[in-house]
């Protein structure tokens, strides 16, 4: 009887539920959407949206090669696959330190933009294109300073630029030529910092593993016994100090 009453009695409040639902239900709002002017020109506006959303797309990618976000990132994927911790930290937390300390470090230079391009601009006292030159200017100054002359001659000559040595001032160099040649240098020499993190995790491996070798425990995974050692190594040096301040000296020279 208990269980014919419950079912009967949810049955009932079902059946109100879609009864009264319409009636005190709040009105769904009218969304009206207009692609285009009272004149019909809708094309022009389509295409203008479809243009907007795809640089907003591709736009943090430019973003990220031209800051340093990509030496940063790439040298703190080398220390977690040196240590060896798999997932630990998350990517979550590599990517997001990586965005902060690019922040730390680019603050200069993104004041600089704020005040001479998008300030002006966001006030109409300039065009869009002067905005975007004047944006572009502190950008290329960075982006020269951490540059290589090697890496800088390869784009420009394949651009058309005779020259053998690197252009004294970096404002008759365009940006298509500017952003790859930092990019490669970036991972260069986020490659050659990730080397020197390597090595004492590397002679850990080593020790481990012909000290196993020598007790005739060949069976044992060396990697279970070097990953404390190589956390225990890192965490005596305050490994995560010195990494973000090599970091940081290295886009200081």
């Amino acid at each position: 009887m208990k269980k014919k009453f419950i079912i009967a009695f949810l049955l009932i409040g079902f059946i109100s539920i879609i009864a009264l639902g319409p009636i005190y239900a709040d009105p769904i709002p009218n969304i009206d959407i207009k692609i285009g002017d009272n004149n019909g020109s809708s094309g022009t506006s389509s295409i203008s949206i479809l243009l907007l959303v795809t640089v907003l797309s591709i736009a943090p990618a430019f973003l990220m090669l031209m800051t340093s976000f990509t030496r940063i990132v790439i040298v703190l994927g080398f220390v977690r696959n040196a240590l060896g911790t798999q997932q630990m930290p998350p990517n979550q937390v590599l990517v997001g330190l990586a965005l902060f300390l690019t922040f730390f470090i680019m603050s200069p230079t993104l004041a600089t933009v704020n005040e001479t391009a998008l300030q002006p601009y966001i006030k109409g006292e300039i065009t869009q294109s002067v905005a975007f030159d004047k944006a572009a200017d502190p950008l290329k100054e960075f982006m020269y300073k951490q540059t290589d002359s090697k890496d800088l001659l390869l784009f420009m000559k394949y651009n058309g630029y005779t020259g053998s040595t690197k252009p004294a001032t970096y404002s008759d160099i365009p940006l298509t030529v500017m952003v790859p040649a930092f990019a490669i240098g970036e991972m260069k020499k986020a490659f050659t910092m990730g080397f020197m993190i390597f090595i004492p995790f590397l002679i850990i491996d080593i020790v481990v593993a012909s000290t196993l070798m020598a007790m005739g425990m060949m069976m044992l995974p060396p990697v279970m016994i070097s990953l404390p050692f190589k956390i225990l190594l890192f965490v005596l040096v305050d490994g995560w100090y010195l990494v973000i301040k090599s970091l940081l000296i290295s886009f200081n020279t």
